[in-house]
This record gives structure tokens, sequence and C-alpha cells, in this order.
């Protein structure tokens, strides 16, 4: 959310951050599907319009069943976007052909990243999938050093001669730093907080009939399920206002 209302101020925006259920990546894909329509159903009632599920847990085991079953029976006016698809396509346009990717457990076994590059009829990329569960535990701590310490070791252990490296999971936004600082010009590390900026841009132009219906005031209001002060903290000092949700 931090890096879209960077790049596209103008318009007003819901976050909701379920942080009464993370972390995702250790839930079965009949849990993950339960909490993420709890969080549409909100997010809907609240009259958002287009919805990013901005996680790839999330987005690898609900959002083609929310777009092909939930919308149509639902809110047939609304639209839900993932974040693999955007990524996908800037994996592709980097040209690369052989390609690590760090995401989470429940991301890697449903095999979404590789599943949507065969549907895309690229299958030349060679895709090399590692789990890294204990990453996000630590990042949600505030561990963001000994984070990026263990993905550091585990993208050494892992890349061969891949020059590629994709974080497959918003929360290794905020590590990534630490690891291009540490590799330098040697590998080429895609983040989504820097691709769905972007592909929402692009996507919104394509699509006037939503994006004409989208209000204008620049307010930022964010929903958890669980108050934790840190995230108090994080949301004053980089987002401003604070609204907290007990469901």
């Amino acid at each position: 959310m931090r890096s879209v209302v960077r790049e596209l101020p103008e318009y007003d925006y819901l976050f909701y951050g379920d942080t009464a259920n993370l972390p995702l990546g250790d839930k079965t894909e009949a849990d993950l599907y339960e909490l993420t329509i709890k969080g549409m159903q909100y997010l809907f009632e609240q009259g958002c319009l287009l919805v990013i599920i901005a996680c790839n847990t999330a987005s690898a085991e609900t959002a083609k069943k929310l777009q092909e079953e939930y919308l149509p029976s639902k809110y047939q006016n609304r639209k839900i976007l993932g974040v693999i698809v955007p990524t996908v396509e800037m994996l592709e346009y980097s040209g690369a052909k052989s390609v690590l990717l760090l995401a989470t457990t429940r991301t890697v076994d449903s095999a979404k990243y590789l599943k949507e590059l065969k549907k895309r009829g690229n299958q030349d990329i060679d895709l090399l999938q590692v789990a890294t569960p204990e990453l996000v535990p630590l990042i949600e701590n505030g561990e963001l050093d000994k984070a990026a310490e263990s993905a550091i070791e585990i993208i050494e252990a892992q890349k061969g001669d891949r020059r590629v490296v994709v974080l497959g999971c918003t929360h290794y936004t905020e590590i990534k730093n630490h690891i291009r600082n540490h590799f330098k010009e040697e590998l080429n590390i895609i983040s989504q907080d820097e691709v769905i900026p972007e592909k929402l841009k692009i996507y919104l132009n394509m699509h006037p009939e939503i994006e004409s219906q989208l209000t204008r005031g620049g307010q930022r209001n964010l929903h958890l399920t669980e108050h934790r002060p840190d995230y108090d903290r994080f949301i004053q000092q980089l987002l401003g206002g604070v609204l907290v949700v007990d469901r």
C-alpha cells in the first residue's frame, strides 16, 4: 500500500490487515479461502470497488476462485486483482531464463508461478522455488537484519548461476535493500512493491469504467483484525491515521 499510495496519491485507500491470523503461509487452502472471503466481504461492505490481494499466499490459493465464483454471485460490479500475475509479467519482461523464487510454503506448494508461466506459454524459464517460512515471523517481529541474513544465506546456497531473484512475498519487500546491498550488481532482485504500482496504473488506464468511479480524497484508512502497538507506530509514521477493527 505504501508504494501504491506513493505512485497514485490521489485516490482513497482502505487497507485490511488480517493481523489476527498471521502468518498465512502455513494455513490450509480451505482456511485461506475462508479468511480471504471475510476480508473481501468487509472491504466491499465499506464501498471498495477494486481490491488487490496483496499477499502471494492468498493470491495463489484464492484469487482465481474469487474472480470466477465469488464475484459473479455476490458483487458483479467489483474487481479483485492478485499480485502473482503482475510479477510473472515483470519476470518475463526481465528476459531471465533462470530464476530463483523465495516464497511461503503455501505459495511454493501451489506452484502458481510455474502454472502461470505455463499458461502464458513461457516454459523456457527455469524457475527454482524455495520455501522460506521463517522469514515472515522475523519480519513481523521487526527483526529485519536477522530476516535478511537468513534470506541471503538461502540465496547463496540456492542461486547457482541464476542472476534473477523474485521476492515472492510482500513481507519480503522490507528486506529487499539489505539483499541488494549484499549482492550489488550480481543479482537482479524483483520486489513486488516496485511491480504492483506500475501495473495498477496500467490497469486503471485500461479500465476507465472502474477508474472513473474511484473516490479522490487522498484518505488512507487501515483496518487491522488484531490490535498491535507496533503497527500503530508504523502506520502513524508512514501513512497517517489508524483505525483498528477487531473482528
